[in-house]
């Protein structure tokens, strides 16, 4: 894909998502690097404010299928992944899909269900594949995992364990419209209008172009110096006095990756410090934990990373790898 169209593709995604989100750029910007990296997405946030709309229009405008899952405390691994059904006439098993076959999966609510259910996303998001019964199946191309999640709410949830948290690339919050935002929410809503259908089908992303951008995130170059910035930011969240749990070597992968997608989402082939520091919270909050008394002083994880980010020295000079 040339640049010219690359620019054309991404400028369509960003047009259409602002009709879903309305002023919310930042939040767009960051839905964006993640698609592009092959990531998945966590969103905290507060019910009410179109997480779920968000994902089926990004699932839209790609022309990807998508599927929801929406995680109860009575839902099993085999909701999730799919089961063997025996065939009386073939005397065989068939393979009867579950709802992760999909390139877009909205896991709703994924802190309602049990961790032996949660766990069985684990697999999926790290290998792009499931197991069922001993046979393994491959998720479809692009497969990304979008899962929400209440912060206020505690009654019937289950913590997701750091395991699962590590597999999603990058945790991002919606957060309430802006006034002009929700006025043109609720003057919608008021026509009978539904955001979905604001989204012109011909103006849709292929696969194809959203797989091209993706294979173009990892043809961004990225230097020795970048790449020893980047460790050396993850190194200390280890060492943090502050941090009980530090970046896994996972994490520092995830930032070079988000890194290499705000670069192309800028219109650059290669990735500059500034690449990094904007998707540094992002990529590492949620990888984070606290020592209890630093939480019972009230730190927050996001003020001890932008002091490891002021504190870290940027590295000068050519930044092309």
């Amino acid at each position: 894909m040339e640049h010219a169209e690359e620019k054309k593709v991404i400028e369509s995604i960003r047009k259409q998502l602002s009709t879903i989100l309305i002023d919310k750029d930042e939040v767009i910007e960051d839905i964006l690097v993640a698609t592009l990296a092959n990531g998945h997405v966590l969103l905290e946030d507060i019910p009410g404010i179109g997480k779920t709309v968000l994902v089926k229009g990004l699932a839209k405008i790609m022309g990807c299928s998508n599927r929801r899952i929406q995680f109860t405390p009575d839902l099993l691994p085999s909701d999730v992944t799919g089961v063997s059904i025996f065939n009386q006439k073939t005397t065989e098993f068939d393979f009867k899909p579950g709802p992760v076959m999909a390139n877009v999966v909205l896991a709703d609510e994924i802190n309602r269900t049990s961790p032996k259910t949660q766990a069985s996303l684990l697999e999926a998001m790290e290998e792009k594949q499931i197991t069922v019964d001993g046979a393994t199946y491959k998720l479809p191309e692009p497969f990304i995992v979008f899962a929400t999640q209440n912060p206020i709410e505690h009654e019937g949830t289950y913590n997701l364990p750091e395991a699962q948290l590590d597999r999603f690339m990058i945790r991002c919050s919606i957060g309430y419209p802006s006034v002009n935002g929700e006025k043109q929410i609720i003057n919608s809503q008021l026509k009978g209008e539904h955001p979905l259908e604001r989204l012109d089908p011909e103006q849709t992303v292929s696969i194809e172009q959203l797989k091209s951008l993706q294979k173009r995130v990892d043809d961004i170059n990225t230097s020795d110096e970048l790449i020893d910035y980047i460790v050396d930011l993850v190194r200390k969240t280890r060492e943090h006095p502050a941090i009980y749990l530090g970046g896994s070597p996972r994490a520092a992968l995830a930032l070079i990756k988000a890194s290499k997608s705000k670069a192309l989402l800028s219109g650059r082939g290669y990735v500059i410090p500034d690449d990094v520091k904007a998707m540094f919270k992002q990529v590492l909050g949620h990888r984070i934990i606290l020592h209890t008394d630093e939480i019972m002083q009230g730190q927050k994880p996001q003020l001890v990373l932008r002091e490891i980010l002021n504190g870290t020295d940027v590295p000068v000079g050519k930044q092309v790898g």
